[in-house]
């Protein structure tokens, strides 16, 4: 386990100081040979300027000293942070021996392309280096705890060591604000609504899920702390791009599932999630961004007609519920964004 080399992917628009932050928890893991992408979604905060002056030792993460989690980002770690910057061209085409001395990398992908098409950015440059088992797609609204690469990593040999097929493994993911209380230890799907559902959404932990028997209740890994096996992605293929934002971890578990592959879960792996940060918008239903909002309600009609075509008009019945309930939050300019999703439209 000790060489097994892992790419920690971190995508970023417009969000530079989670980032920072972000990054501050992962050099500070106790697990020695990974290195970090840092792909940047054409942000216009001038993002990657900052990451590059943090990485330089000339700016510092804020962090409020009633933080519960500074200790995972603060002291700051030892600067300079050796980095090299490419465009996506370049870094989809850039050989290890360019690499090998620079921890950090510094990605520009020219556009928004969103969740899956940033991250697909990272992982063909990290498939380019041909060193790396693993890959880690990590939120940048996220600190994790100094053993949580280690406890993924060693998760993945168990796996391996038992002859299982599993391509994704997740994470325990708490909150930022409340970091006793869990986000969620996995996934479940409702095929007939479309309806995704967190396990362990809103709970204290107490450890009830600290085992491997919520695998068999778990239809997805949540996107936040996605840790994926090289052969998985050479064998299933990159994120589908369609979607843009929501539904691409259950269709990467979907097409892999149809190849005999498996998911996993590290309860020792922990993850500390500002939810919704990553996006600029909560995501909770009435605090969602109408960004959001759209293609959380697009992605139910893609993902059925992809997979479960036999359950699509139920699901666009259960619209009328979508637009009762923005009306009964008085959000009648959304009506017309549901409607736009139920049709498919883009915006």
């Amino acid at each position: 386990m000790k060489n097994t080399q892992v790419c920690i992917i971190i995508l970023n628009w417009n969000g530079w100081r989670y980032t920072i932050e972000c990054l501050e928890s992962v050099f500070k893991l106790d697990y020695e040979s990974y290195r970090v992408v840092v792909c940047d979604n054409d942000s216009s905060d001038f993002s990657l300027e900052y990451i590059k002056a943090w990485a330089e030792g000339r700016l510092d993460v804020y962090l409020p000293l009633d933080s519960p989690l500074r200790h995972l980002s603060s002291p700051p770690v030892s600067k300079v942070i050796p980095y090299r910057q490419y465009n996506r061209e370049e870094a989809e085409s850039v050989g290890d021996a360019n690499n090998a001395d620079y921890p950090l990398i510094l990605i520009q992908t020219g556009a928004n392309l969103g969740f899956a098409g940033g991250n697909n950015v990272g992982l063909r440059y990290a498939l380019q280096q041909n060193i790396f088992e693993y890959f880690w797609l990590l939120n940048n609204d996220t600190v994790v705890n100094t053993d949580s690469l280690r406890a993924l990593v060693e998760k993945a040999e168990f796996y391996k060591a038992a002859e299982r097929m599993v391509g994704i493994i997740g994470s325990k993911l708490m909150y930022y604000q409340n970091p006793d209380i869990l986000q969620g230890v996995g996934g479940t799907y409702n095929k007939w609504f479309a309806i995704a559902k967190h396990i362990g959404l809103y709970e204290r932990d107490n450890g009830q899920y600290d085992t491997e028997e919520v695998t068999d209740a778990t239809d997805y890994p949540i996107g936040a702390s996605m840790f994926v096996s090289k052969i998985f992605v050479q064998d299933v293929g990159l994120m589908c791009e369609g979607y843009f934002l929501y539904f691409e971890e259950m269709d990467w578990v979907q097409r892999g599932k149809m190849k005999g592959w498996q998911i996993g879960y590290s309860w020792q792996s922990k993850v500390f999630h500002k939810e919704g940060g990553s996006i600029g918008s909560s995501s909770k239903g009435a605090d969602k961004s109408e960004f959001a909002d759209y293609y959380g309600l697009k992605n139910r009609i893609v993902f059925t007609k992809n997979f479960f075509p036999q359950y699509l008009w139920i699901v666009r019945l259960g619209f009328i519920f979508v637009f009762l309930n923005r009306i009964k939050r008085r959000q009648f300019k959304r009506l017309g964004l549901a409607l736009k999703a139920f049709w498919g439209e883009s915006l």
